[in-house]
């Protein structure tokens, strides 16, 4: 049995009869930028994750971007960063021109350790990137206790987090503002590029909408030097049909996180921890090896996809040569990268492939 790291064709298949539907509506309504699509699945996406306002977007890097340009950090200004996150986080503060401050996370949980940041404050900083890695919600309270006693923005990196709760709250709706990717891999994907942005703050809506469009609110009046990134129509009508699977979806992905969780609490590898007040949509399971290549080659010889999230972390990538960190400069982080693996999970991983990779994890990991 060959079982793939991610079956993106399974979702499609269950919801063949609704994408066609969603397709057909565009077609015949001949309007595929900003119509009706779009606005119903903003209000939609808004009430699922308890904020006020939603403004779709062109991808994931946009939507952190477009807040951040929103709120006017430029040059000279400080964002608080994890270390451990994929390179998007960082290079929405560059767009800009602002400087990403890297904080270390929590081992045990990958996501920043909040007890970290207020070192890394400077009289510079302007906000605080709380990413949501790998589904499970960071701890928000006392990033936002910081924010409140420095006057900083918290700005939510919920790319891979869709639905999941901290102390009973939804992410989109806990910081000031938001940003989502819909890539097509995420527990809610388009069938493309797709992005938004939630908030509770009107204005901050209005602005980013405006980015979004040319820097216009209304056609041939541009207040401000915008991009064109928007969320299309097709890609809105296809979201609308996928978040009504969502909550159902998410809970499958839980029983297959629950299965790992106990199967594998044996075997050699470092689990995954889930806080008490964390309800994590498991947008990945990553365990944690230190022969992780020759665990991928077992793996691969039994027929077991898998996947690397992320080898190298952001301070490290040529991108970021400039800043000069040198080797082992964020030593939690960069431990995580080099031992992380991710293992199938999906809301299309029947029993059968779950226990067959059960079964080739614990002989690979003995």
């Amino acid at each position: 049995m060959t079982i793939p790291f991610l079956d993106l064709k399974a979702p499609l298949q269950e919801l063949k009869h609704e994408l066609h539907n969603a397709f057909e509506r565009v077609l015949e309504s001949g309007w595929f930028i900003h119509g009706t699509e779009v606005t119903q699945f903003e209000q939609e996406f808004a009430r699922y994750c308890h904020a006020n306002h939603c403004v779709g977007v062109g991808n994931g890097l946009d939507a952190l971007h477009l807040i951040l340009r929103a709120y006017e950090f430029g040059a000279g200004d400080e964002i608080i960063v994890p270390s451990n996150t994929f390179i998007a986080t960082w290079l929405a503060v560059s767009f800009v021109g602002a400087t990403p401050i890297p904080v270390e996370p929590d081992a045990r949980t990958y996501n920043i350790n909040p007890e970290l940041i207020e070192a890394a404050i400077t009289p510079r900083t302007k906000a605080i990137i709380a990413v949501h890695l790998y589904g499970q919600p960071a701890d928000m309270d006392p990033i936002i206790a910081l924010a409140k006693k420095y006057h900083l923005k918290v700005i939510e990196d919920a790319a891979q987090a869709h639905g999941a709760h901290y102390k009973g709250q939804r992410v989109g709706s806990l910081g000031d503002a938001a940003g989502f990717s819909f890539y097509p891999g995420k527990n809610l994907g388009a069938l493309g590029d797709a992005g938004a942005v939630t908030t509770n703050d009107a204005e901050l809506a209005k602005k980013v909408h405006a980015l979004s469009n040319y820097g216009s609110q209304i056609k041939y009046q541009h207040e401000t030097k915008g991009f064109n990134t928007r969320l299309d129509e097709l890609q809105a009508a296809f979201l609308r049909e996928k978040l009504r699977k969502l909550d159902e979806w998410n809970e499958r992905r839980k029983a297959v996180a629950s299965r790992y969780l106990a199967a594998l609490s044996e075997t050699n590898l470092v689990l995954p921890l889930v806080p008490d007040w964390a309800d994590p949509v498991w947008h990945l399971f990553v365990v944690r090896s230190l022969e992780r290549d020759q665990l991928i080659a077992k793996l691969a010889d039994a027929g077991i996809g898998t996947n690397i999230h992320y080898p190298t972390p952001p301070h490290r990538q040529g991108a970021y040569a400039e800043l000069n960190y040198a080797l082992g400069s964020f030593p939690i982080s960069e431990r995580i990268h080099r031992e992380v693996l991710s293992l199938p999970i999906g809301p299309h991983l029947n029993a059968l492939q779950v226990g067959t990779v059960i079964d080739a994890v614990q002989k690979a990991s003995r």
